[in-house]
């Protein structure tokens, strides 16, 4: 699949950037950092702390330029001349977990930018024990410390699957057996109830961005449409709250790991 060769250091770590971030994670003991990378230019008291916090922990430390910083980072205004790459031992690229045993079920972020969504359902799908959560690199918000902060630190250890897009995810996963459906609905699209929809042995549920749902391109590659029922009188529910009830469905259904295994399952 092309998303073999796509493989990308950001399908390995999550990167934080910003002096105060960059600290808390050192003075964890319980992750595992790969690096960090300080400005040539920053200076002060708290790049000082992180060269020893990082010193105590034999983390290695490497200087690049202030542009190169705010490039790795991916944000030109909060990096604040330090980032630092977080080993995240559950995060690989989708191509490899689709080899040997594919994880069933799946969750796939289609077009959810805002971070507070992307953490929170990472933390609810977590906690739910799936087996993964399809992350693309392109048209979902960047894996960062807002994510994080929403999960409430759960990004560092969630099962997430990483590839280029969306559309390339649904591909792949109709390739290998996947049933996908969409989760939402389409004028003149029958849609099933989520508590009724059948679950065979692979099944990913797609959940779209905030504004306008899940894209059309993946759409036309769903098996079909699957709703949450809604007897009040509300339209709609925020992405991250539909994904709960889709994840803990899952739960009620018996169709999701237990954590151990989740873990074992989803290792590198």
């Amino acid at each position: 699949m092309g998303d073999k060769q796509a493989t990308s250091p950001k399908d390995r770590f999550l990167t934080v950037y910003g002096r105060k971030p960059v600290l808390e994670v050192l003075d964890d003991p319980a992750l595992d950092i790969d690096k960090v990378i300080v400005a040539d230019t920053a200076r002060g008291p708290a790049v000082d702390d992180i060269r020893r916090a990082a010193r105590a922990r034999a983390v290695p430390v490497r200087s690049a330029s202030a542009h190169r910083v705010k490039v790795l980072a991916g944000n030109g205004k909060q990096d604040q001349g330090v980032l630092a790459d977080i080993v995240a031992p559950r995060m690989r690229p989708l191509s490899d977990a689709l080899e040997g045993t594919p994880p069933s079920p799946l969750i796939v972020l289609d077009g959810i930018t805002t971070p507070a969504n992307v953490g929170m359902i990472l933390r609810s799908a977590t906690a739910a024990g799936v087996a993964g959560v399809v992350v693309p690199r392109r048209g979902v918000a960047a894996l960062d410390p807002l994510v994080v902060k929403a999960s409430a630190g759960v990004a560092f250890r969630a099962p997430v699957l990483r590839c280029a897009s969306a559309e390339e995810a649904a591909e792949s996963l109709t390739e290998a057996g996947y049933t996908v459906y969409a989760l939402g609905a389409r004028p003149g699209a029958p849609a099933t109830t989520l508590f009724d929809v059948p679950l065979p042995s692979r099944v990913a549920f797609v959940l779209g961005g905030e504004t306008h749902g899940v894209s059309e391109a993946v759409a036309n590659l769903a098996a079909g449409w699957v709703s949450i029922p809604m007897p009040g009188d509300v339209e709609s529910l925020n992405v991250s709250a539909a994904a709960a009830v889709v994840c803990f469905e899952l739960v009620r259904r018996g169709r999701c790991l237990s954590p151990a295994l989740g873990h074992d399952q989803l290792a590198p």
